[in-house]
């Protein structure tokens, strides 16, 4: 598998993470692969061929060629049906709010082809995208649309901003009052503005990245005992570590560690 990641310019990387590319011969026995949630809304490009989404009762869907997936409360199973080719814009929790009309919580745990999100606007950048010869070319194409599409920089909430900024300093261990108390601001009025802004509860944000801060532990061998894990990662107990693990991941990090570190282990703490 080759997978790299690329910054974006200056201008956009308040709202863009990175953009990242996946590249992959076919495979002879494909498998199932665990993308597990990381706060980021991702615009996905498939110029290989496309994948398989798993949902509900063991059923599955072919994803768009060309999508928008928002917040992930739940892991993403995903299996490829051929050769691998993706190139995507990973945004900041929060950054894909000004580029879009549409309410995040619509995106929540769905692949939304970029026609619906952006009409024909999303037509011919994706048009345009599948056409490029080259990463450059799509960073250059898709800094062009992102930028002609933002219209004002300022339009994340300042105090969503820094109360994300705050959860990644403290690797998603800090309460949701303690962050209200922090931003001087009350729970429900934080609560709307990271729904609005975000699609997820500051609540689910920190278990995000909280998990996130754990897994990293737990893919560089940094603790060797799942007590280590959950005392490091300052939850309660060990059982509350494992639910809240099994919560995002679908496994128990034993069964994640021994299944699912193949895909997973290349997006986790990526920038």
């Amino acid at each position: 598998m080759n997978y790299q990641t690329f910054e974006p310019n200056k201008a956009l990387s308040p709202l863009v993470k990175c953009y990242w590319t996946l590249e992959n011969p076919k495979e002879e026995k494909p498998h199932r692969q665990t993308i597990v949630p990381d706060g980021c809304v991702e615009m996905i490009f498939h110029y290989g061929d496309l994948y398989r989404q798993y949902i509900e009762n063991g059923n599955s869907i072919i994803q768009p060629r060309c999508f928008v997936i928002g917040q992930l409360t739940q892991p993403l199973e995903i299996e490829p049906t051929g050769e691998t080719g993706i190139f995507s814009v990973r945004f900041h929790p929060g950054g894909f709010l000004p580029f879009t009309t549409i309410a995040l919580k619509e995106l929540e745990n769905t692949a939304v082809a970029l026609e619906k999100t952006f009409d024909a606007d999303g037509k011919d950048i994706e048009e345009k995208i599948l056409s490029a010869h080259s990463t450059s070319e799509r960073i250059k194409l898709i800094e062009a649309f992102l930028l002609s599409r933002l219209a004002d920089a300022e339009t994340i909430d300042r105090i969503v901003k820094s109360t994300v900024e705050t959860m990644l300093t403290a690797n998603g261990q800090l309460s949701v009052e303690e962050l209200s108390q922090q931003t001087n601001i009350n729970r429900s009025q934080l609560e709307r503005k990271f729904s609005s802004a975000i699609g997820l509860s500051p609540k689910q944000l920190s278990k995000v990245i909280r998990l996130q801060a754990t897994l990293k532990m737990l893919l560089n061998n940094e603790l060797n005992s799942l007590t280590a894990l959950a005392y490091a990662g300052e939850y309660y107990d060990q059982a509350h570590f494992i639910k809240d693990f099994k919560e995002f991941t679908g496994r128990t990090p034993k069964e994640f560690y021994r299944n699912s570190m193949k895909m997973s282990a290349l997006f986790i703490g990526s920038d």
